[in-house]
This record gives C-alpha cells, structure tokens and sequence, in this order.
C-alpha cells in the first residue's frame, strides 16, 4: 500500500473512532445556534431600557438576526461545500463568539443591532456546515438514525432552552450575559471540532462560485423574511408590504431561473427537486411555522395571563424539552431503521397536532397540570419523532458535493418557516382579539370587568392561531405522508445520485 493511500486510510480510521466525540462538538454548536433564537427574546425589555432602544426599533434586534441568518444560509452552505465543512464550521464558531462579545459589550443601538446581524451571518455559516458534517460522519444505518435522533432532539428543544436560560440569566445576572454565554460554548466547540473532526477527503465541491446566484438568493431570501416581519407590525394590506412580498417572488424565481441556465448553481436544482428531499424542506417549513407561533403565544398567555416570572415560564416548557428528547432519540432513532421514514413523520406531525389541541382550551386560569402539561408533552412527542428522519432525509441521495447546501435548505426552510410563523400567526391573533373585545368592551361596567374582556380577548386571539396551527400541522402530516416515498435505510450498494460515493451516503431502499 502507499504511502498515500494508508495516510487516507488512516485519516478515515480517525474519523470513524471520533464520530461521536465529534457529535458532541457538532450537538454543543447547534444548541448554541438555537438557543440564540429564542434566548435574546426573554432579555430584550432589559436590553431596550438600558441601550435606549425605542418600541418601534427594538424588532430590529429580532429581525436583524434573522434577516443575516435567513439571507445567508444557502450561500453559507455553499461556502461549505468549496471551503471544506471542518473549516467553515471552525471560522463560523469563532466568528459566532467574537459578534455575541460585541453584542454582549453594546453600549447603544447600532452596536447591538450590528452585533446581531454579525451573529446572524456567522450562524449562517456553521449551521449547514455543522448539518452536512453529521450527513459525511455517519454513514452506517443505526449510527445515523442514533446520530440524527440526538441533532433533532437538539434542533427542536432547544429554543424552548433558551426561554430557561434567558430567564436565568436576565433575572439573576444581566441580559448582558445572554450574550456572553455563547463565548464558552463556540470556544468549546472550535477547539474540539479542531481536534477531532476529521471531514472525509474527495467530498469537496470546488466549481467556481456562482456570484449571480448568491446575490440573487440572498435579496431575495432577505426580502421574503423581511415582508413577512413588517406585516406582523404595518399590516398585510400595507403598500410596502405587499410591494416587498412581490419583489421577493420576482427575486426568487429569477434565482430559479438563473441557477436553472449556469454552469455550477449556488443551488442545484436537483437538491429541490427529488420528491423526498422537497418533502422534507416543506413539511419540516410548515411544522416550524406552528411551533414557533405557539412559543410566541404560550410564553405571552403564561406571563401575562397566568402571571409567571421569566423563570417559571421557562420552567413549564420543560415538558416539551422532554417529549422532543423522548420522540427523537427513543422513539424516532429506535424506529428509523425499522420503518419508512413518512410512518414516522406524518404521525409525528399528527401526534402534535393533536398536543396543540389541548392548548386550544386555553382560558384565563386554565389548570397547567390538566392542559398545558399534556398538551406540551404530546407536542414535543410528536415533533421529536417527524424531526429525526426529516433531518436525516435531508441529504437523502445527494452527492457529497452538495450535502452542504442540501443541509442549508433544511435550515432555510426552519427558518423561513419561523419568520412566517411569528408573523402570520400573531397576525391571526391580533384580529381576533380586536374583534373579540369590539363585540364584548361595551357589557364592561366598571373597569375591572373591563380588563377581564381585554384578558379574554387575549386568551381568545391565542386559541384562534393555536387552530390555525393544528391545520398546518396536518397539512404537514399529508406533505410528508404523500411526497416521501422512500423506504427504511438498508446496508447494500449505493444506487441514485450518490452511487459513486458509497462509502459516504446512505442508501436509502426503495
């Protein structure tokens, strides 16, 4: 043997004995990545005070955020794909450190609102890398599903972490802090990932990067998630809304367009285009539109309904943490091997579903223990077991080239669908409350009666999206039941768009 092909052989005997030390590095950076979703929104009121953001800008720390994130993740995937994963997901763990010190140290507006939009951009870099690492890591059946299970686990749960520690934080330490947090978690991260991962050699995708494609994805991207913010705040009727929504159709489809016509796409359009890679994107977009909508919801109902404190709000999404754990590393992990993946995610979608209509029985001084409970455990139940195979899919079949921007699909598709969800929901809500208080303010004698019919129109706008979010739920369920034909993964010769490379992807049999 050469010397050339036992250093290659060696490198690969390294990799398979770190995988899972690798997972760990790989897991520690995806929580950080989500925790920063949701664990910014428990300190904002403290960060608005003390930086003298006013009410009409203090969206922009939210929106500038996901607005980077969003914009940038197909291109952060590509990057990926050419620079080498190890490399980018280091670069991105470090840049990730270096912008939550500046945002944690803001001492105005423009710095706080930059140090997002940097968090942002640097998260849209190592989230794919970090996705299409796991994809070239573990390639053996039951390694995977056990593998994906712990990711999915983490991508689910981890928002509602954040709303735990973000509370923590905020109430006994400063909002500053959560910021700070995320240094020792991206240092940990680049220094393990440094050490142990070992990315497999010959999956590099090295054509010239498509410039046209990048400018076109990202303004287009940038402004859908942008419509969808603005709407929840002017309005969907608004000039400016509607204007934004329809350049962004226009920016997007001639981004199809484009990567349709050149040589080597920014998005090849047969990551899209095969129907169980497509399924996933689109169900798993839907799914997060109603999750996210119902953090937003619950955390408002428990706070200013029921009264809780930041922590104790953060404390009653503890079920869910658990359910999500149990559904995907128990159930789903157990069960990938053994079942086609659409059996998992379509009754999934449908077990939460059917947690979220528990919480459409919301009222002022409903029992926690007799609604919220179940019906949190049933969500993340359900949501654990649909998101395992579904990230797991999401590089079903493709050619190592290209598993790092087929994992970025399934982070813009999460993320896409969470702006919408903040958006179209809330706006749901708002209607209803408004015509809920209209048709019940004038019975309102003394004030305190009048404060009840603003509590109840409150509580009535929540219910009225959660059964919105039940029907998106099942029109999940039915995407993934109906697109994903796929059957359970199986050990055999590679076949499909990854045959040459066999000892990196899966087969998945039919």
């Amino acid at each position: 043997m050469s010397e050339t092909a036992q250093a290659t052989a060696k490198a690969a005997a390294d990799s398979h004995s770190n995988r899972w030390k690798a997972l760990s590095f790989i897991a520690l950076a995806q929580l950080m990545v989500v925790l920063d979703a949701t664990i910014v929104n428990i300190a904002l009121p403290s960060a608005q005070q003390d930086l003298g953001i006013s009410d009409g800008n203090r969206q922009w720390v939210i929106t500038a955020y996901a607005l980077a994130f969003g914009g940038l993740l197909l291109f952060g995937g590509r990057i990926a794909d050419l620079w080498g994963r190890k490399r980018t997901f280091v670069a991105g763990l470090i840049g990730f450190a270096v912008a939550s010190a500046l945002g944690g140290a803001a001492t105005n507006e423009a710095m706080m609102l930059g140090a997002r939009a940097l968090q942002g951009a640097f998260g849209a870099l190592l989230a794919p890398a970090a996705l299409s690492l796991l994809a070239v890591t573990f390639t053996e059946p039951k390694e995977r599903a056990k593998a994906f299970g712990i990711y999915g686990a983490i991508a689910g749960g981890g928002g509602a972490v954040g709303f735990i520690l973000g509370g923590l934080l905020t109430e006994y330490l400063d909002w500053r802090w959560t910021f700070f947090v995320n240094i020792p978690f991206a240092v940990i991260a680049a220094a393990g990932a440094y050490l142990v991962i070992r990315e497999p050699s010959g999956s590099r995708n090295r054509s010239p990067l498509d410039i046209p494609g990048v400018v076109l994805s990202i303004l287009g991207l940038v402004t859908l998630v942008y419509a969808f913010t603005r709407a929840e705040s002017a309005g969907w009727g608004d000039s400016t809304t509607v204007g934004l929504f329809v350049a962004a159709a226009v920016l997007l489809a001639a981004f199809v367009f484009t990567e349709s016509k050149v040589k080597a796409p920014l998005l090849p359009l047969r990551v899209i285009t095969e129907r169980n890679r497509g399924g996933v994107y689109l169900s798993l977009g839907l799914a997060i539109i109603a999750l996210f909508g119902l953090f937003l919801f619950l955390t408002y109902y428990l706070q200013l309904v029921l009264g809780y404190s930041p922590v104790k709000t953060g404390l009653a999404f503890l079920p869910l943490i658990g359910g999500l754990m149990v559904g995907s590393t128990q159930i789903g992990t157990r069960l990938l091997t053994r079942v086609p993946p659409r059996l998992l995610m379509a009754p999934g979608f449908l077990v939460a579903g059917t947690g979220m209509l528990f919480l459409t029985q919301l009222e002022i001084g409903t029992s926690y223990a007799g609604v919220i409970l179940p019906g949190l455990v049933l969500l993340g139940l359900g949501m654990g077991t649909a998101f395992m195979p579904a990230l797991s899919l999401s590089t079903h079949g493709v050619e190592p080239r290209d598993s790092g921007v087929a994992s970025a699909m399934v982070n813009t598709s999460q993320q896409v669908g969470g702006a919408i969800g903040t958006a179209l929901l809330n706006t749901i809500a708002a209607s209803a409350t408004t015509a809920y208080i209209k048709d019940h303010i004038g019975g309102a004698g003394s004030q305190a009666q009048q404060q009840l019919v603003q509590l109840e129109g409150q509580v009535h706008g929540y219910t009225n999206a959660i059964w919105f979010a039940v029907g998106i739920l099942v029109l999940a369920a039915t995407i993934a039941y109906t697109f994903i034909n796929t059957g359970r993964p199986e050990v055999g010769p590679a076949s499909g768009e990854g045959a040459e490379d066999e000892a990196k992807i899966p087969v998945i049999a039919h």
